[in-house]
């Protein structure tokens, strides 16, 4: 058996903090009572709802809204790839 760590090219912490950026934004759904960590600057919003957040490569926040289309196309108005995560 071969070790295929050895033959791995290894890829730095800050490269991939950097991988997507500018390109690429992601769209996470989001229970109400986490949008105070997640956006500081939010009003007040009732909890029990589910919403969804767009953010950019590097995990920075970017919008917050109640449907996952309209998070899409601000990535695409914002000339961003959209991906979802679970």
């Amino acid at each position: 058996m071969s070790d295929v760590s050895a033959t791995t090219e290894r890829v730095s912490l800050e490269a991939l903090a950097h991988l997507g950026e500018g390109h690429i934004a992601y769209v996470k759904q989001v229970r109400s009572e986490d949008v105070p960590d997640l956006f500081p600057q939010a009003p007040k919003i009732a909890p029990g709802l589910k919403l969804f957040a767009l953010h950019a490569a590097d995990g920075t926040p970017i919008m917050l809204t109640d449907s996952r289309e309209a998070a899409v196309a601000n990535a695409w108005s914002n000339e961003l790839q959209a991906v979802s995560v679970h």
